[in-house]
């Protein structure tokens, strides 16, 4: 079968990665992609947001199932309009992706249904946000209503930085926000496939969101991520499936617009148990590639099964291994990235058994080049968090950029764990 994967991140290249390995793959088509997805499929040349030029793509070349990478496209109903000329795909309608395109919307489902989440208050206006700073003491959380590339959060720590935030969200005129309480615990990423009715666990992870070793300095959209979260005891998931996602998808299906795709819940495992931060309505980046170098399973089978509510049936396999990725970024990010710089060592890095997975990435006179703020995703997998952590920054030494950097210490808090028995 002919397959389209729309995006041109590290997420995408993974998932080509996978599905490339498919017996019943014919042809992977990938649009806009990067020089690293472009190893594995065609490239197309479409934008993604013209609908009409995707779906005609899709007619022109038999396309049998799209898989939509990032969020913005499902927030805008891309899925919707190719479902509409019968071609299956592999993400939520526009109605169901509301659960990213409004913390608002899934802050109101929670609480409609009794999920266990933060307690909120949704404001539109500045003034009326600053009015609600005294229901949360000295700490709180300020989260853009829309979609922020995973940097629309502001973790206040005093009231001084959640002023700031609420004056810097509504400084360019009207917006919509979520002030909520801040959870304590750890937290972990657990992804779930979902047919619409069924949903099948589909592995955890824990990411390093904050762009300094330590986890210091600003938010980002991710510099690393490990799996398995060893803090999401089966216990613990149990509880996150019955008690967070599979209510969410009953919701969803009660109210007409069933969920088809994957559900990625971001959890805080408090003492009460775990309650849900915020969900995405896609893979992670960086998670995706570390759940893609562990799955056993044909990816295109369990997609398959998803899209034809075939998901009971469905077993999901991992390997015995944690997988650990590191992000290497370009010189000023999260700000404004250097671009244009030459990236040298990539098959050398790759002997050790390492996947470099592709993020920003292009090609320039023949040369591979920085073309975004996170740019490779280094990627390996290993006996233990400790030993994958090991592998992937022995890559990531090999591995010729002067104007790159990553964080060092991803995965720390699991070594950690590893090494005193916990």
């Amino acid at each position: 079968m002919n397959v389209l994967i729309l995006g041109s991140g590290g997420r995408e290249h993974a998932l080509a990665w996978k599905l490339a390995q498919s017996p019943m793959l014919d042809t992977l088509f990938a649009a806009p992609g990067n020089p690293g997805i472009a190893r594995h499929a065609t490239i197309a040349a479409l934008d993604v947001t013209d609908h009409r030029a995707v779906i005609d793509f899709c007619r022109r070349e038999h396309i049998k199932l799209v898989v939509i990478g990032p969020e913005a496209p499902l927030v805008e109903g891309l899925a919707d309009n190719i479902r509409a000329i019968g071609v299956p795909v592999f993400g939520p309608g526009r109605a169901a992706a509301q659960l990213e395109g409004s913390k608002g919307f899934t802050k109101d489902l929670c609480a409609r249904v009794g999920i266990p989440t933060a307690r909120y208050f949704r404001v539109t206006s500045k003034d009326g946000a600053l009015a609600t700073l005294d229901d949360f003491g000295e700490k709180c959380v300020i989260k853009a209503d829309g979609l922020a590339a995973g940097k629309g959060v502001t973790v206040a720590q005093t009231r001084a930085e959640a002023e700031a935030a609420i004056a810097a969200l509504f400084a360019a005129g009207p917006a919509e926000a979520v002030i909520e309480e801040m959870l304590e615990g750890p937290e972990a990423s657990l992804f779930v496939l979902s047919d619409g009715t069924v949903t099948a666990a589909f592995g955890s992870a824990q990411d390093h969101k904050r762009v300094g070793d330590g986890d210091t300095g600003p938010n980002t959209g991710g510099m690393g991520a490990y799996s398995p979260a060893a803090v999401l005891t089966p216990e613990l998931e149990e509880r996150a499936l019955g008690e967070i996602v599979r209510p969410t998808i009953d919701a969803l299906a009660e109210a007409g617009t069933p969920y088809v795709g994957v559900l990625y819940a971001g959890l805080m495992l408090t003492a009460d148990g775990p309650k849900l931060i915020e969900y995405n309505v896609r893979f992670g980046d960086p998670e995706c590639q570390v759940l893609m170098m562990r799955l056993k399973d044909d990816l295109l089978v369990l997609l398959n099964a998803a899209i034809d509510g075939q998901l009971a049936h469905a077993s999901v396999r991992w390997l015995d291994e944690a997988a650990l990725s590191v992000v290497m970024a370009a010189n000023g990010y999260p700000g404004t990235p250097e671009k244009g710089s030459v990236i040298r060592g990539i098959e050398e890095a790759a002997q050790g058994g390492a996947e470099i997975f592709h993020a920003g990435t292009a090609v320039n006179a023949g040369a591979l080049v920085a073309n975004g703020g996170r740019v490779l995703a280094v990627t390996a997998t290993g006996a233990s968090v400790a030993d994958a952590q090991k592998k992937a920054y022995d890559a990531v030494d090999r591995i010729d950029w002067p104007q790159g950097f990553c964080r060092r210490d991803i995965g720390w808090r699991a070594v950690e764990r590893e090494q005193h028995g916990r």
